[in-house]
């Protein structure tokens, strides 16, 4: 993809570009040359040669904006099941832990709707959507929480070194601070 934002031009900004188009059109039909257009407009010349061809052969319908670059491969409805699927885990779906990983998500997604997609699409996808990419806590399955609440509360204190006293110290390690 080409834009930052992993997926063109929003609505918005297609419609900012082609109002510039449009006012280019204005001025070829008021006889101003490309230079004088690219410089009122602040657009590169080979942009305004571009758009003068189109406006030659075409008019005005040459100028309009052509709609997206491309539509993305899984509509709304279609993420909206897959997130459902990822909510069951990935256990659910076969794998051995509950770990999702772009690959596994490509995987699920060419299963569920027989789309595909690279992990770097996936990865767009899901940030486009509002996802982000988390890295589980790593914690013993024996784990006993109660007893770590109490080694934390009674054990830590007795083991931990005991802070600083607040109150003037030295100034200098190698002079005492005057009193």
């Amino acid at each position: 993809m080409r834009y930052a934002q992993g997926g063109g031009l929003t609505a918005e900004r297609r419609a900012f570009r082609e109002q510039i188009r449009l006012e280019a059109g204005e001025l070829f039909a008021a006889g101003r040359d490309n230079a004088e257009v690219a410089r009122d407009l602040r657009v590169h010349v080979r942009s305004v040669q571009r758009w003068r061809r189109e406006w030659v052969t075409r008019g005005e319908a040459g100028l309009a904006s052509k709609g997206p670059a491309s539509l993305p491969k899984l509509s709304d409805e279609l993420f909206v099941k897959l997130e459902a699927a990822l909510d069951l885990g990935a256990v659910a779906h076969g794998w051995p832990d509950q770990r999702w990983t772009l690959v596994r998500i490509q995987t699920l997604i060419g299963r569920m709707f027989d789309k595909s997609y690279t992990a770097p699409g996936v990865c767009l996808l899901l940030h486009r959507h509002g996802w982000s990419p988390q890295v589980p806590a790593r914690r013993a399955v024996q784990r006993d929480e109660e007893l770590v609440t109490t080694w934390v509360k009674e054990t830590w204190p007795a083991v931990e070194r005991p802070r600083r006293r607040s109150g003037p110290g030295p100034s200098s390690p190698t002079r005492p601070a005057s009193r």
